[in-house]
């Protein structure tokens, strides 16, 4: 019923959102009126009530070119691999085929944990110049039709081997927070195989590995609630309209509920702030205000299986660290990782994943000797940081670059001192530099 509510309060705000649309046409700016302060006020608040009322489409990734060898070269999506909850996209550049088989390929795993793998779009951006990218294109749960059958960790877990055979091993895997965790499981389960397709190297950045040490909101709050009240409280049906009616699902509108009231104050500010750049005509900070916001309150629904098995093994029962977690009946031993290559990624004022979480892989894949092991806490950053934004491309992403490519038997073993300075100076894109609260991993956020 929560999900059937919810679509009705939609319903009753579409005249009030009407309304609001004419009054932007009639204040046009062959109107005399438009350019009075009654004018401009009018459509500041009309925009402001539409853009905080509408219903947010899945954003577009947008990269059409990139830089290659000082050339801009063009890029397309192409899709690679397809599951019904997933689809593994390829930016594929127009480039020489042996310049692109010289590069390597990145595999970026994107968080599935409420919004969309767009989130990554400037990481994408970072590393299309000098490396082949793919990413994890996951779907909306309520997109998906019943029928298509269940999605929980263990399915995430054999997406996440199966994406690995498709690309042959011949790929670095960028696992971004939340997906640290089913992806150390999926090499775990493909080394005691002996599989031969384990990735080259697994770079973690911000993954709850160990949820108990350094515990942030997200961890007490899950532990303090149980998986059980997550069961009864977040967990609703996909209504009708929807292709996916009757899944059950934790849905988006609730994930971005908890985003919104951890920081319910800036928000409040944004949008006043935003009034204020349209009444006075700053077009450049309405269009930053416009762009982050697009993306922020573009939300998905989880399957309610992935939800609460995530919860429960991750954040309730730590059962990785405890060396207790399964897939499939089976123990998920991280002793048996070797071959690959692990590196690690923190933010020092990261309050999602907090210090230490992630750096315990290192202690808990045994397997993987001491000289190909590497972990970076970057300074003065925080959860969206070690993904995404300035410190991302100038600290981060060239120490990835170079681990990725000593690691990489195909590449070049250097970055040269060009590629490196043009990492660092990839612009923004308009996108605010700002932490996203919550945006990338949000479990347990709602209460």
């Amino acid at each position: 019923m929560l999900y059937d509510w919810y679509e009705l309060g939609r319903a009753t705000m579409r005249p009030a959102r009407m309304a609001a649309r004419s009054w932007r046409m009639f204040f046009n700016p062959l109107n005399p009126w438009t350019h009075t302060p009654i004018g401009r006020n009018t459509l500041a608040a009309c925009e402001v009530f539409e853009r905080a009322t509408r219903q947010y489409a899945k954003p577009t990734f947008g990269l059409t070119h990139t830089i290659v060898d000082r050339a801009a070269v063009r890029v397309s999506e192409e899709v690679v691999w397809e599951h019904p909850f997933c689809r593994l996209i390829h930016f594929k550049r127009d480039i020489d085929p042996r310049r692109a088989a010289a590069d390597p390929r990145v595999l970026l795993v994107a968080p599935m944990s409420g919004h969309f793998a767009t989130l990554l779009r400037g990481t994408v951006e970072t590393f299309l110049p000098d490396h082949e990218v793919y990413i994890t294109d996951w779907r909306d749960a309520c997109s998906v039709p019943v029928s298509e059958g269940r999605f929980d960790l263990d399915d995430y877990i054999d997406a996440m081997i199966e994406m690995f055979r498709h690309l042959a091993g011949d790929v670095h895997v960028f696992a971004v927070c939340q997906p640290s965790v089913p992806v150390l499981a999926a090499t775990a389960v493909m080394e005691a195989d002996g599989d031969p397709n384990v990735p080259l190297s697994l770079i973690l950045a911000g993954g709850p590995i160990d949820t108990r040490i350094n515990q942030t909101v997200v961890n007490t709050l899950a532990e303090k609630r149980g998986t059980d009240w997550f069961r009864r409280n977040v967990i609703t049906t996909v209504p009708w309209q929807q292709p996916g009616r009757g899944r059950r699902v934790y849905p988006g509108f609730l994930q971005l509920s908890g985003f919104m009231t951890m920081n319910l104050d800036r928000h409040m500010q944004a949008q006043k702030d935003m009034f204020l750049h349209l009444v006075r005509g700053d077009g450049d900070s309405a269009e930053k205000h416009r762009a982050f916001y697009d993306e922020y309150l573009a939300v998905m629904d989880l399957t309610a299986e992935f939800y609460l098995q995530t919860v429960d093994t991750v954040f309730v029962r730590h059962m990785m660290p405890r060396g207790l977690m399964t897939h499939r009946g089976r123990r998920v031993d991280l002793t048996a990782i070797r071959r690959p290559a692990l590196m690690t990624v923190e933010g020092e004022k990261d309050d999602i994943t907090g210090t230490g979480q992630c750096l315990a892989a290192h202690t808990l894949c045994t397997g993987i000797p001491a000289d190909r092991k590497v972990h970076f806490e970057c300074p003065l950053v925080g959860h969206y940081g070690i993904f995404n934004g300035k410190r991302f491309r100038s600290d981060i992403a060239p120490r990835m670059a170079q681990f990725m490519r000593a690691n990489d038997p195909c590449a070049a073993n250097d970055l040269s001192i060009a590629q490196l300075e043009h990492m660092a100076a990839m612009p923004e894109r308009g996108r605010r530099a700002h932490e996203l609260e919550a945006l990338a991993f949000s479990f347990a956020r709602y209460a």
